[in-house]
């Protein structure tokens, strides 16, 4: 396992049409949800839940996309939606990460959206620690009340995120990263 600061200085994000099986394993998995659970969490809310989408899943999950595509863009040609039915089939793992927000006199909603982005960065991290590819992504789809209906999310819960899996196929590159002279004042 490697070192956690190295970890966090060095992660980066690796596509999913980078990624191949095998997918975590059902410990790793455990562990990896285990981690996406342990996170700020002000009231002890649990404002998040996940949903696991790994073999047919994905492909189940892509016919929902699609259909829901087509039909909001009845002109659209059958290759795009093909793009939208694939949309999570390159990673092994897709795990969605669902806010939902609780009305509390202390802890506003914004609050909770947060700690779901810190159970989705957490997911992430520990997919990474694990030897893993891992991409937080959302998408048109994430947003689409009609997607999300189908992917059985309740009618008061958003997608923060799908979280993708997988084993990289290739070193990642990194990307440009902010100059802290540009991102960080002093009060």
């Amino acid at each position: 396992m490697p070192d956690a600061i190295e970890l966090l200085k060095t992660r980066r994000s690796v596509k999913p049409r980078e990624m191949t099986g095998p997918g975590p394993s059902p410990a790793e998995l455990e562990t990896i949800l285990t981690i996406g659970a342990r996170v700020p969490d002000h009231g002890k809310l649990a404002p998040w839940r996940f949903i696991i989408f790994e073999g047919d899943a994905r492909a189940r999950a892509g016919e929902v996309i699609a259909k829901v595509f087509a039909r909001k863009n009845p002109g659209a040609a059958a290759a795009d939606i093909d793009i939208e039915r694939k949309r999570l089939t390159d990673a092994p793992l897709v795990i969605g990460i669902v806010s939902f927000t609780r009305p509390h006199p202390k802890v506003p909603a914004w609050e909770q959206e947060l700690s779901a982005g810190a159970s989705a960065m957490n997911i992430l991290t520990a997919a990474t620690a694990l030897g893993y590819g891992a991409c937080w992504l959302t998408g048109w789809f994430s947003f689409d009340r009609d997607v999300l209906d189908g992917l059985g999310l309740k009618p008061d819960e958003k997608l923060a995120g799908l979280v993708h899996i997988g084993k990289p196929t290739k070193p990642s590159e990194d990307r440009p990263r902010p100059c802290l002279s540009e991102i960080v004042t002093r009060f």
